[in-house]
Protein backbone atom coordinates (compact mmCIF):
# COMPACT_ATOMS: atom_id res chain seq x y z
CA UNK A 1 0.00 0.00 0.00
CA UNK A 2 0.75 3.51 -0.79
CA UNK A 3 0.32 5.68 3.03
CA UNK A 4 0.23 8.94 3.72
CA UNK A 5 0.92 9.13 7.37
CA UNK A 6 1.38 12.21 9.05
CA UNK A 7 3.56 12.57 12.84
CA UNK A 8 5.97 10.06 11.08
CA UNK A 9 8.80 11.72 13.29
CA UNK A 10 6.66 11.62 16.68
CA UNK A 11 6.80 8.54 19.13
CA UNK A 12 4.09 6.24 17.58
CA UNK A 13 4.15 7.74 14.01
CA UNK A 14 8.30 6.68 13.32
CA UNK A 15 7.48 3.44 15.20
CA UNK A 16 4.73 2.63 12.51
CA UNK A 17 6.54 3.94 9.47
CA UNK A 18 9.34 1.55 10.71
CA UNK A 19 7.20 -1.51 10.62
CA UNK A 20 5.39 -0.36 7.63
CA UNK A 21 8.30 0.17 5.62
CA UNK A 22 9.57 -3.18 7.01
CA UNK A 23 5.59 -4.91 5.18
CA UNK A 24 7.13 -3.41 2.12
CA UNK A 25 4.56 -0.49 1.91
CA UNK A 26 5.36 3.05 0.67
CA UNK A 27 4.92 5.43 3.30
CA UNK A 28 4.53 9.43 2.51
CA UNK A 29 5.90 10.90 6.09
CA UNK A 30 4.72 14.44 7.12
CA UNK A 31 5.40 16.46 10.65
CA UNK A 32 5.99 19.72 11.12
CA UNK A 33 8.72 19.23 13.49
CA UNK A 34 7.65 21.89 16.69
CA UNK A 35 9.00 22.49 19.51
CA UNK A 36 6.13 20.81 21.69
CA UNK A 37 9.34 19.17 23.25
CA UNK A 38 13.02 18.48 22.59
CA UNK A 39 13.03 18.45 18.75
CA UNK A 40 16.57 16.41 19.40
CA UNK A 41 14.31 13.07 19.71
CA UNK A 42 12.19 14.00 16.69
CA UNK A 43 15.27 14.48 14.64
CA UNK A 44 16.80 11.12 16.07
CA UNK A 45 13.57 9.15 15.23
CA UNK A 46 13.64 10.57 11.85
CA UNK A 47 16.90 9.90 10.95
CA UNK A 48 16.37 6.28 11.62
CA UNK A 49 14.01 6.45 8.62
CA UNK A 50 15.44 9.00 6.24
CA UNK A 51 17.37 6.91 3.22
CA UNK A 52 15.20 3.82 4.08
CA UNK A 53 13.24 2.84 0.40
CA UNK A 54 9.93 4.14 -0.15
CA UNK A 55 10.23 6.90 2.99
CA UNK A 56 9.50 10.26 1.68
CA UNK A 57 9.54 12.86 3.86
CA UNK A 58 7.77 16.62 4.04
CA UNK A 59 7.92 19.42 6.44
CA UNK A 60 4.06 20.48 6.83
CA UNK A 61 1.97 21.70 9.54
CA UNK A 62 -1.13 19.51 9.06
CA UNK A 63 -3.14 22.09 10.55
CA UNK A 64 -2.31 24.89 7.83
CA UNK A 65 -4.81 24.15 4.99
CA UNK A 66 -2.90 25.26 1.99
CA UNK A 67 0.77 24.11 2.57
CA UNK A 68 -1.28 20.17 3.58
CA UNK A 69 -3.10 20.47 0.54
CA UNK A 70 -0.06 21.67 -1.77
CA UNK A 71 2.14 18.19 0.03
CA UNK A 72 -0.96 16.21 -0.57
CA UNK A 73 -1.60 15.88 -3.75
CA UNK A 74 1.79 16.23 -5.04
CA UNK A 75 2.15 12.66 -3.94
CA UNK A 76 -0.75 11.08 -5.06
CA UNK A 77 -2.10 8.57 -4.93
CA UNK A 78 -2.70 6.94 -1.72
CA UNK A 79 -4.66 3.97 -0.46
CA UNK A 80 -5.05 5.29 3.43
CA UNK A 81 -4.26 8.19 5.41
CA UNK A 82 -3.23 7.54 8.75
CA UNK A 83 -3.39 10.68 11.08
CA UNK A 84 -0.97 10.01 13.93
CA UNK A 85 -0.04 14.15 14.06
CA UNK A 86 -1.34 15.51 17.27
CA UNK A 87 -0.46 18.31 20.03
CA UNK A 88 -0.27 15.61 23.28
CA UNK A 89 0.13 15.98 26.35
CA UNK A 90 -3.34 16.37 29.26
CA UNK A 91 -1.33 19.19 31.58
CA UNK A 92 0.38 21.75 28.67
CA UNK A 93 -2.93 21.31 27.06
CA UNK A 94 -4.71 23.36 29.85
CA UNK A 95 -1.79 26.11 29.61
CA UNK A 96 -2.29 26.49 25.52
CA UNK A 97 -5.75 25.00 24.47
CA UNK A 98 -5.73 26.85 20.97
CA UNK A 99 -2.65 25.28 19.18
CA UNK A 100 -4.50 21.27 20.69
CA UNK A 101 -7.77 22.62 18.80
CA UNK A 102 -5.82 23.88 15.91
CA UNK A 103 -3.31 20.39 15.21
CA UNK A 104 -5.84 17.91 16.60
CA UNK A 105 -9.13 19.19 15.72
CA UNK A 106 -8.46 21.22 12.46
CA UNK A 107 -5.96 19.24 10.91
CA UNK A 108 -8.18 16.09 11.42
CA UNK A 109 -10.72 17.66 9.31
CA UNK A 110 -8.30 18.91 6.74
CA UNK A 111 -6.83 15.07 5.86
CA UNK A 112 -10.81 14.25 6.10
CA UNK A 113 -11.77 16.66 3.46
CA UNK A 114 -8.28 16.04 1.13
CA UNK A 115 -9.53 12.45 1.39
CA UNK A 116 -13.30 13.35 0.11
CA UNK A 117 -11.78 15.57 -2.61
CA UNK A 118 -9.73 12.67 -3.75
CA UNK A 119 -11.64 9.79 -2.95
CA UNK A 120 -9.44 8.16 -0.62
CA UNK A 121 -11.64 6.14 1.47
CA UNK A 122 -9.67 4.61 4.14
CA UNK A 123 -8.80 7.16 7.32
CA UNK A 124 -7.03 6.14 10.73
CA UNK A 125 -7.29 8.63 13.27
CA UNK A 126 -4.94 8.34 16.69
CA UNK A 127 -7.38 9.19 19.50
CA UNK A 128 -6.76 9.07 23.49
CA UNK A 129 -8.14 7.20 26.92
CA UNK A 130 -7.98 10.81 27.77
CA UNK A 131 -11.52 10.59 26.66
CA UNK A 132 -13.16 8.46 29.03
CA UNK A 133 -11.96 10.60 32.10
CA UNK A 134 -12.51 9.30 35.83
CA UNK A 135 -15.07 6.56 34.31
CA UNK A 136 -16.00 2.86 36.18
CA UNK A 137 -13.23 0.71 34.40
CA UNK A 138 -12.28 -1.14 32.97
CA UNK A 139 -12.91 1.42 29.53
CA UNK A 140 -15.05 0.22 26.75
CA UNK A 141 -15.42 2.36 23.50
CA UNK A 142 -19.51 2.74 24.04
CA UNK A 143 -18.80 4.19 27.41
CA UNK A 144 -19.64 7.98 27.15
CA UNK A 145 -16.89 10.17 25.98
CA UNK A 146 -18.72 13.92 26.68
CA UNK A 147 -16.74 15.02 29.31
CA UNK A 148 -13.76 15.50 28.89
CA UNK A 149 -11.23 16.66 31.74
CA UNK A 150 -8.69 18.76 29.40
CA UNK A 151 -8.43 20.70 26.31
CA UNK A 152 -6.38 17.86 24.96
CA UNK A 153 -8.83 15.30 25.48
CA UNK A 154 -11.70 17.99 23.97
CA UNK A 155 -9.40 18.40 20.88
CA UNK A 156 -9.55 14.83 19.96
CA UNK A 157 -13.39 14.14 20.82
CA UNK A 158 -13.86 16.95 18.32
CA UNK A 159 -11.76 14.75 15.81
CA UNK A 160 -13.23 11.89 16.54
CA UNK A 161 -17.00 13.03 15.74
CA UNK A 162 -15.50 15.24 12.60
CA UNK A 163 -14.39 11.45 11.28
CA UNK A 164 -18.01 10.14 12.05
CA UNK A 165 -19.50 12.83 10.18
CA UNK A 166 -17.61 12.31 7.06
CA UNK A 167 -18.10 8.65 7.72
CA UNK A 168 -22.01 9.41 7.88
CA UNK A 169 -21.72 11.68 4.24
CA UNK A 170 -19.20 10.65 2.05
CA UNK A 171 -19.04 6.83 3.25
CA UNK A 172 -15.03 7.18 4.19
CA UNK A 173 -14.32 4.01 5.93
CA UNK A 174 -12.50 5.30 9.33
CA UNK A 175 -10.98 3.33 12.05
CA UNK A 176 -10.83 6.05 15.47
CA UNK A 177 -7.98 4.33 17.78
CA UNK A 178 -7.94 5.17 21.28
CA UNK A 179 -4.09 4.99 22.75
CA UNK A 180 -3.54 4.10 26.36
CA UNK A 181 -0.20 5.46 27.89
CA UNK A 182 2.30 4.25 25.01
CA UNK A 183 6.08 4.13 26.31
CA UNK A 184 8.98 2.51 25.28
CA UNK A 185 12.59 3.41 23.63
CA UNK A 186 12.83 7.15 22.05
CA UNK A 187 9.49 7.86 23.88
CA UNK A 188 7.79 11.14 24.44
CA UNK A 189 10.35 13.39 27.37
CA UNK A 190 7.36 14.95 28.88
CA UNK A 191 5.94 11.59 29.65
CA UNK A 192 6.69 9.44 32.96
CA UNK A 193 8.63 6.76 31.45
CA UNK A 194 11.18 8.96 30.20
CA UNK A 195 11.49 11.26 32.44
CA UNK A 196 11.63 8.58 35.71
CA UNK A 197 14.23 6.68 33.73
CA UNK A 198 16.12 9.57 33.05
CA UNK A 199 16.14 10.84 36.32
CA UNK A 200 16.90 7.77 38.14
CA UNK A 201 19.92 7.03 35.97
CA UNK A 202 21.45 10.37 36.10
CA UNK A 203 20.71 10.33 39.72
CA UNK A 204 18.09 13.76 39.77
CA UNK A 205 14.69 13.89 42.59
CA UNK A 206 12.30 12.11 40.17
CA UNK A 207 8.57 14.32 40.03
CA UNK A 208 5.89 12.42 41.32
CA UNK A 209 2.38 14.03 40.97
CA UNK A 210 0.14 12.66 43.57
CA UNK A 211 1.37 9.66 45.79
CA UNK A 212 2.19 7.29 43.24
CA UNK A 213 -0.70 5.14 43.71
CA UNK A 214 -2.34 6.18 40.57
CA UNK A 215 -2.30 3.04 37.84
CA UNK A 216 -2.02 3.28 34.21
CA UNK A 217 -2.66 0.44 31.27
CA UNK A 218 0.92 0.77 29.99
CA UNK A 219 1.40 -0.03 26.01
CA UNK A 220 4.03 -0.67 24.37
CA UNK A 221 4.72 1.37 21.29
CA UNK A 222 5.29 -1.53 19.31
CA UNK A 223 2.29 -2.91 20.25
CA UNK A 224 0.49 0.12 19.50
CA UNK A 225 2.20 0.38 15.54
CA UNK A 226 1.12 -3.09 15.31
CA UNK A 227 -2.70 -2.24 15.71
CA UNK A 228 -2.27 1.06 13.90
CA UNK A 229 -1.24 -1.00 10.51
CA UNK A 230 -3.82 -3.59 11.60
CA UNK A 231 -6.51 -0.86 11.83
CA UNK A 232 -6.23 -0.29 7.97
CA UNK A 233 -8.32 -3.21 7.16
CA UNK A 234 -12.11 -1.85 5.96
CA UNK A 235 -14.38 -1.56 8.55
CA UNK A 236 -17.11 1.25 8.29
CA UNK A 237 -16.64 3.21 11.32
CA UNK A 238 -15.35 2.05 14.30
CA UNK A 239 -13.94 3.25 17.58
CA UNK A 240 -10.96 0.90 19.38
CA UNK A 241 -9.16 0.64 22.12
CA UNK A 242 -5.43 -0.28 22.27
CA UNK A 243 -4.45 -1.03 25.53
CA UNK A 244 -2.21 -3.16 27.65
CA UNK A 245 -5.10 -4.79 29.48
CA UNK A 246 -2.58 -4.70 32.80
CA UNK A 247 -2.92 -1.41 34.72
CA UNK A 248 0.25 -0.74 37.05
CA UNK A 249 0.83 2.26 39.26
CA UNK A 250 3.36 4.81 39.39
CA UNK A 251 5.03 3.55 41.87
CA UNK A 252 5.13 -0.39 40.74
CA UNK A 253 7.05 1.62 37.67
CA UNK A 254 9.51 3.34 39.72
CA UNK A 255 10.41 0.27 41.54
CA UNK A 256 11.13 -1.38 38.33
CA UNK A 257 13.23 0.96 36.58
CA UNK A 258 15.44 1.07 39.79
CA UNK A 259 16.19 -2.14 39.75
CA UNK A 260 17.03 -2.18 35.86
CA UNK A 261 19.17 1.28 36.05
CA UNK A 262 20.43 -0.26 40.20
CA UNK A 263 19.74 3.14 41.57
CA UNK A 264 17.27 4.33 43.94
CA UNK A 265 14.78 7.35 43.41
CA UNK A 266 14.37 10.44 45.18
CA UNK A 267 10.89 11.40 45.41
CA UNK A 268 9.55 15.10 45.05
CA UNK A 269 5.97 14.93 44.91
CA UNK A 270 3.44 17.43 44.01
CA UNK A 271 -0.28 17.13 44.15
CA UNK A 272 -2.50 15.81 41.47
CA UNK A 273 -3.10 17.65 38.15
CA UNK A 274 -6.93 18.81 38.12
CA UNK A 275 -6.65 17.54 34.33
CA UNK A 276 -5.37 13.73 35.51
CA UNK A 277 -7.25 10.57 35.92
CA UNK A 278 -6.64 8.76 38.83
CA UNK A 279 -6.68 4.96 36.79
CA UNK A 280 -6.91 3.71 33.43
CA UNK A 281 -7.50 0.30 31.69
CA UNK A 282 -8.81 -0.77 28.45
CA UNK A 283 -11.36 -3.41 27.34
CA UNK A 284 -9.33 -4.22 24.52
CA UNK A 285 -12.20 -7.48 23.29
CA UNK A 286 -12.84 -4.93 19.99
CA UNK A 287 -9.36 -5.00 19.07
CA UNK A 288 -9.01 -8.52 19.93
CA UNK A 289 -12.15 -9.53 17.69
CA UNK A 290 -11.89 -6.83 15.08
CA UNK A 291 -8.25 -6.80 14.73
CA UNK A 292 -6.97 -10.20 15.80
CA UNK A 293 -4.82 -7.93 17.79
CA UNK A 294 -3.02 -8.24 21.54
CA UNK A 295 -0.35 -6.71 23.57
CA UNK A 296 2.50 -8.80 23.42
CA UNK A 297 4.92 -7.08 25.21
CA UNK A 298 4.71 -6.76 28.75
CA UNK A 299 5.85 -4.07 30.53
CA UNK A 300 8.29 -5.58 32.49
CA UNK A 301 10.18 -6.51 29.20
CA UNK A 302 9.16 -3.36 27.81
CA UNK A 303 10.88 -1.44 30.51
CA UNK A 304 14.01 -3.16 30.25
CA UNK A 305 14.02 -1.95 26.55
CA UNK A 306 12.99 1.30 27.51
CA UNK A 307 16.04 1.35 30.08
CA UNK A 308 18.48 -0.25 27.35
CA UNK A 309 17.63 2.10 25.14
CA UNK A 310 18.32 5.33 26.99
CA UNK A 311 21.72 4.29 28.25
CA UNK A 312 22.71 3.26 24.97
CA UNK A 313 22.02 6.73 24.05
CA UNK A 314 23.05 8.02 27.22
CA UNK A 315 25.35 10.66 25.70
CA UNK A 316 23.30 13.17 24.08
CA UNK A 317 19.79 11.47 25.70
CA UNK A 318 20.79 12.99 29.45
CA UNK A 319 20.84 16.57 27.37
CA UNK A 320 16.82 16.52 26.27
CA UNK A 321 14.85 18.93 27.74
CA UNK A 322 12.54 17.65 29.93
CA UNK A 323 9.16 19.72 29.72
Amino acid sequence: MRIFLTGCAGFIGAKTAELLLEQGHEVIGVDNLNDAYDPTLKRWRLSQLEGKPNFRFQQVDISEWEPTRQVFETHMPYDAVVNLAARAGVRQSVQNPWVYVAANTTGALNLLELCRQHGIRKYVLASTSSLYANSERPFREDMPTDRPLSPYASSKKGAETMCYTYHHLYGLDITVLRYFTVYGPAGRPDMSIFRFIRWIAEGEPIQVFGDGLQERDFTYVDDIARGTIAALKPLGYEIINLGGDRPVSLKWIIETIEQLVGKRAVWQTQPMHPADVQATWADITKARTLLGWAPQVSVEEGLRRSVEWYLSNRDWAKEVVLP
